[in-house]
């Protein structure tokens, strides 16, 4: 089911047998590591709602980060929903990342590769390019960084806290970083308990930088603007995620 008003008069019923006042961690301006209060559900659901990509992206991007919203929507019932929904929001935002970045930081690593060989006066061997294939998670938030331009001033959440760095957590400054946060998530750290401030503006302003020119560079390529290239990402399936980069939205 969609975000549709259907779904949210369901959601909205059921949150009638949760009341009371919901605390969050989020980012407010001036203030990164702030907390944000909400007295009822309609307040809240404005606040979800809020935070939806843009129109017009690739569908696929579109339903995978809708099922995030309708996770932390759900949330006000039970808060432990929210860990559900980051996990998805993760899962969209690799989706994209892999989507806009994968073809674009295996060029220059498969031209290393063949010009290590032809120093040695050798032909590059499959296994060669194999491992030059390997291309992690955090390694394609630092691309996003160092070969697309992004910079804090970019990002909406910055510019509305007015201050912190989500650049610190794609690059590796500051721990455990959003690769690390998600392998947290996914392979089942015991402490991952609470809610990352932010975290789902965190993810919507990278997949909308993104795309920032999409559909139009979709058009000037002959592609629709519902399509993600899922052939060239089945190209490359050698993946591995480290937690070696670092976020901290605080």
């Amino acid at each position: 089911m969609a975000v549709n008003a259907e779904f949210l008069e369901i959601v909205a019923l059921a949150a009638t047998k949760a009341p009371g006042i919901k605390m969050l961690p989020w980012p407010t301006k001036g203030n990164p590591g702030g907390f944000i209060s909400f007295g009822s559900y309609n307040d809240w659901q404005a606040f979800i709602l809020n935070l939806n990509l843009r129109a017009g992206l690739p569908d696929i991007v579109t339903y995978k980060f809708e099922r995030a919203i309708k996770l932390h929507l759900i949330a006000w019932v039970d808060m432990d929903l929210l860990k559900a929904g980051e996990l998805v929001a993760m899962t969209a935002l690799e989706l994209v990342m892999k989507d806009q970045y994968l073809h674009k930081a295996v060029v220059p690593r498969r031209e290393a590769v063949i010009r290590k060989a032809e120093r040695r006066g050798k032909q590059p061997s499959k296994g060669d390019f194999e491992r030059a294939d390997q291309i992690s998670f955090s390694d394609l938030l630092k691309y996003m960084v160092e070969s697309d331009g992004l910079t804090d001033d970019k990002l909406p959440i910055v510019q509305r806290a007015g201050g912190g760095s989500v650049i610190a957590g794609l690059i590796g400054d500051k721990k455990p970083g959003l690769a690390g946060i998600r392998n947290r998530m996914a392979h089942g750290y015991p402490f991952d308990t609470l809610p990352w401030a932010g975290l789902l503006e965190v993810v919507r302003d990278l997949i909308e930088y993104a795309y920032r020119d999409w559909p139009i560079a979709a058009v000037a390529q002959g592609l629709s603007g519902d399509t993600v290239d899922i052939e060239l990402l089945d190209e490359f399936p050698g993946r591995r995620f480290d937690p070696d980069f670092g976020f901290d939205l605080g």
